[in-house]
């Protein structure tokens, strides 16, 4: 496959988040440059500092050396493309596609199962993470959870089914997750960065506080918005090590990586 054929590639990815950007980013830096992002209008992200869906409330995200701006509609999107960023264009219904007719497109909500993807949207089709089967829904399937097969590209079959159980950091699983204990709005009391102690208040939902779990830094937190009960609102790291908190997580990069090899290996094969 030559340059060429690679940066003219266009790709529609769905979802704008933590583990969506750590794919846009590796494609970008590999010369993928087209490529647009869809996200809802209240995007529910913690690790706010390495997400592209920042673009929603600020009109442009930066992500280590990346940027991306938010397109009002499909047309701001080629213009973007031509200033040598990402696109990012709200649309929850995933619209765009059937507009721009793109040449992948990437199912990367992480909803932990299909909402819909199918192989006739675009010519090759890839989904991230559980309930996404190659190749009768997508032309291939990244695995999203940690361990051994992280990243691991399928082409017969299935990813693992969803675990509920964040990947452990120094012994810490799902501990590290904060969790609203109620539905209401989310006021902070830390921010992303700061270090914490066990027992120390990191935010309120509604009058309801939420607490570190342990000793180490906030590495991800929900923007001041309403949520669910249960809903992720934050994410406590005992690693503590603030450049984290500005940079792609192993996991993002892996399924980066499971994409990008995907990605190679098709238009290889054709081109």
């Amino acid at each position: 496959m030559s340059d060429e054929t690679l940066t003219s590639l266009s790709v529609v990815v769905k979802g704008a988040g933590e583990m969506a950007s750590g794919i846009a980013h590796r494609l970008y830096r590999a010369g993928i440059r087209r490529i647009a992002m869809l996200e809802m209008e209240r995007p529910l992200c913690v690790r706010r500092f390495v997400s592209f869906c920042e673009a929603v409330h600020d009109g442009t995200a930066d992500v280590e050396g990346v940027s991306a701006r938010l397109a009002g509609d499909v047309s701001e999107i080629a213009p973007i493309w031509e200033a040598g960023r990402i696109a990012v264009i709200v649309d929850p219904a995933w619209k765009t596609i059937g507009i721009l007719s793109p040449d992948i497109v990437i199912d990367a909500v992480m909803a932990k199962r299909n909402l819909g993807t199918g192989k006739d949207e675009a010519s090759f089709v890839i989904g991230v993470g559980p309930d996404f089967v190659a190749p009768r829904d997508v032309h291939a399937v990244v695995e999203s959870n940690r361990g051994h097969d992280l990243g691991r590209v399928i082409y017969d079959g299935s990813a693992e089914p969803y675990t509920g159980t964040p990947g452990e950091m120094k012994g810490v699983g799902k501990e590290r997750v904060l969790r609203a204990p109620k539905a209401g709005p989310v006021k902070h009391v830390c921010g992303i960065g700061d270090d914490v102690k066990q027992g120390d208040l990191v935010l309120y939902v509604g009058d309801s506080p939420v607490y570190a779990p342990f000793d180490g830094l906030v590495r991800g937190l929900i923007r001041e918005m309403d949520v669910d009960k249960a809903e992720k609102v934050g994410d406590v790291d005992p690693r503590a090590k603030r450049e984290y908190c500005h940079t792609i997580s192993d996991k993002a990069r892996g399924i980066g990586g499971g994409v990008l090899e995907a990605i190679l290996h098709e238009y290889n094969g054709k081109r």
